[in-house]
């Protein structure tokens, strides 16, 4: 039995190892410029296939890592939102969004990975959509974003999206900051992540309940 185990276990060792270097590597450098051979070479794979071999191409391989995130970030946001109920208040929502993706950044390895490598992933066009449908798809994100916008029903639902937009831009870089100092300069102090988290859930709320300036091309509902 144990024998007809081994090439399975081997097989999940490697998955791990590439996902490991892709993370790695394309948080570094972004994945338009990271090939599949390097990452099977960070990886230790003899195969320098092993992206296609265990993954199929570079994109199915970044939704492999998000997918392998989102699991451990939705089981917090789950309890969270069990914990509010139907709050009518914005900062509860807010901080549904906040402190779960907080959470998972705040890896107890020194350099943690996961926040730069969001950051390079959604400058592009199809691996940003691959980390929506990955990520922003499930039902406690999608059951937060609903009860974000029950909150905003002032705005009309095109500046609800727009500030979306705007706090989804927000959340991606200032996660990856403090991370990228810890791995330029390890002397550098290790980020106060609750006050992180606090201040990123009072930026979210603050930014998506702005009053709107009145103007033919901003208008609230009435």
């Amino acid at each position: 039995m144990s024998s007809r185990g081994a090439p399975a276990g081997r097989s999940v060792g490697t998955r791990e190892a590439v996902m490991a270097a892709a993370e790695r590597l394309h948080a570094g450098s972004g994945p338009a410029v990271v090939s599949d051979h390097q990452v099977g070479e960070a990886a230790r794979q003899g195969d320098v296939a092993a992206v296609s071999h265990h993954f199929g191409t570079k994109e199915d391989l970044v939704g492999a890592i998000v997918r392998r995130h989102s699991d451990g970030t939705e089981q917090v946001r789950d309890r969270m939102l069990e914990g509010i109920g139907d709050s009518r208040e914005l900062r509860d929502w807010g901080a549904c969004l906040v402190r779960p993706a907080t959470e998972q950044v705040r890896s107890p390895a020194v350099p943690s990975w996961y926040a730069r490598f969001t950051a390079q992933v959604m400058t592009g066009p199809v691996l940003r959509t691959i980390v929506a449908d990955e990520a922003l798809v499930r039902a406690p994100v999608c059951r937060t974003m609903a009860g974000m916008a029950g909150c905003l029903l002032a705005l009309l639902a095109e500046t609800r999206v727009t500030r979306g937009v705007m706090a989804l831009h927000l959340l991606t870089h200032t996660w990856a900051e403090p991370e990228r100092a810890l791995a330029q300069d390890a002397r550098v102090r290790q980020p106060a992540w609750q006050e992180l988290e606090t201040d990123l859930t009072d930026a979210v709320t603050g930014l998506l309940s702005a009053p709107v300036t009145p103007g033919p091309w901003s208008r609230r509902c009435t």
